[in-house]
């Protein structure tokens, strides 16, 4: 008689249940403590920049320079998976984003003469560890949470992460008021970025612990990583594809054109306290992740070009409505406003994308070569605006209309929203209405907010979360 199976023999299963529950219970205490570093980074340099006192001209570099870096750094990570595998490279990159962004809180102690450049220099290194680390997470998540259980894993991940995120800009507001309200406003960025360099620090240690299946190096990654690059090419001989990325780049350009200078606006010239400036950010933020679901299903049924192209429409009027009132209540209805508007324009933009692609081509190749020409057009967006924003008094000063402006800031407003009216109005002819190919539908795909930003929305990652079919296996994130 054939013996029964020994426990030993079921014990690789129970092995696997086991780091499978730790490693997605550790993965959520990781989102709240990475989140203490998200949140601080996105949205809180810029403060710090007006804090030291940060010219026009560097301003635009603290947005230009370190997101291009980010970008190369984005595929560059393909290349280096190469050599070590990709849980080391994420726990390597999130241990020096850690020492990164304590480095930052070091600035504010220091109060160097030459900070600034200092803040440049780490930021472009926070942006290029943070966008290598992206991709290879993905790819990590993807290939341990099964597909039945994706759906409620990063729902729950990305409440988690919210959650975190508001109440850091609630605490980290309310911190720099205080310190400010003591004459110390450097010992409250001193501690707010030390703090998120800890929670970043303690983010690795969960990552360090958490379980990867698949730890060798991927050996096959730099022939991919040629052959990435040729359908990089080759993906732009295609029209519709083309005339997409032109758009969605040239509009993320056009933003850059103002993004750098609302902090300076509210902090320096409306004389915004730093908690009124983070509840102004909140409620942006927070409109943009409530209304996602709403946009969602509203494209599920009118189609994505038609809510692109609505929301194209609106967000050139955005920086306008800055020019109307300084009251706070007014410019906290505004930034609810633009959350509606950039919610719908970053989720119909990301489904649109996947509908004009051609068929059984690499997504993720299709999304690295729209973001790296993005990352191009918020280079020189970013460096043009803090042009404008340099020549803006004197500008106002020969053509004599300085009082009827309440800040020299206003003419990279109206810039930058004539610019942005100028890119939708080219683009429209072009938007064809594509053929839409089966797909999952919305509510079986998880959209996680990788990065917060007030002013040019959410940066989403997206994984399906459909079911597999006998003898297929679950799909992986970045692939539709």
């Amino acid at each position: 008689m054939k013996p029964l199976p020994g426990p030993e023999e079921s014990s690789p299963s129970r092995r696997r249940k086991h780091w499978l529950r730790r490693t997605l219970r550790l993965s959520q205490k990781e989102a709240v403590a990475s989140a203490t570093m998200t949140a601080t980074g996105d949205n809180f340099f810029n403060a710090f920049a007006v804090y030291l006192n940060a010219t026009s001209a560097q301003m635009g570099l603290l947005t230009a320079v370190p997101q291009l870096f980010g970008a190369l750094f984005q595929l560059a990570s393909v290349w280096i998976c190469s050599y070590i595998s990709r849980r080391h490279l994420i726990v390597v990159a999130a241990c020096l984003q850690a020492l990164v962004v304590a480095g930052i809180g070091s600035l504010a102690i220091s109060q160097a003469p030459n900070a600034i450049y200092w803040l440049i220099g780490l930021a472009v290194l926070y942006f290029s560890l943070h966008n290598s680390i992206q991709p290879q997470w993905r790819a990590w998540m993807g290939s341990i949470v099964p597909g039945r259980r994706r759906g409620a894993f990063f729902a729950a991940r990305t409440r988690l992460t919210m959650i975190a995120s508001l109440l850091i800009f609630i605490g980290g507001g309310a911190l720099l008021t205080a310190s400010t309200g003591i004459g110390a406003t450097w010992l409250g960025f001193a501690v707010l970025f030390i703090a998120a360099g800890c929670g970043r620090a303690m983010s690795g240690y969960y990552l360090w612990r958490m379980h990867d299946p698949d730890p060798a190096p991927d050996a096959g990654a730099p022939g991919n990583l040629g052959r990435s690059f040729a359908q990089l090419r080759q993906s732009l001989h295609d029209q519709t594809f083309r005339h997409y990325s032109i758009f969605v780049a040239g509009m993320q350009g056009m933003v850059a054109i103002s993004a750098p200078f609302f902090a300076v606006y509210m902090l320096r010239d409306l004389q915004f306290t730093y908690l009124e400036y983070s509840l102004n950010i909140i409620a942006s933020i927070a409109t943009q992740f409530l209304c996602l679901r709403f946009w969602g299903r509203f494209s599920d049924r009118f189609g994505n070009r038609l809510v692109m192209l609505t929301t194209s429409w609106m967000i050139p009027v955005l920086p306008l409505l800055w020019l109307v009132s300084p009251n706070y209540l007014y410019l906290l209805g505004v930034q609810v406003v633009s959350g509606i508007a950039w919610s719908g324009f970053s989720l119909s933009t990301a489904n649109y994308l996947y509908d004009i692609r051609p068929h059984k081509t690499d997504f993720a190749i299709y999304a690295a070569t729209q973001s790296c020409l993005s990352a191009g057009a918020v280079f020189v967006g970013a460096l043009a605006g803090g042009f404008i924003a340099s020549v803006a008094p004197g500008l106002l000063q020969l053509v004599d209309v300085g009082e009827l402006m309440l800040s020299p800031l206003y003419v990279v407003f109206i810039t930058t929203a004539v610019l942005r009216m100028a890119v939708t109005v080219w683009f429209v002819p072009r938007a064809v209405e594509p053929r839409v190919r089966r797909r999952p539908q919305m509510l079986q795909v998880i959209y996680r907010v990788a990065r917060l930003n007030a002013v040019s929305g959410v940066v989403l990652d997206w994984l399906t979360v459909t079911r597999k079919k006998s003898g297929e296996t679950d799909r992986m994130p970045g692939r539709h």
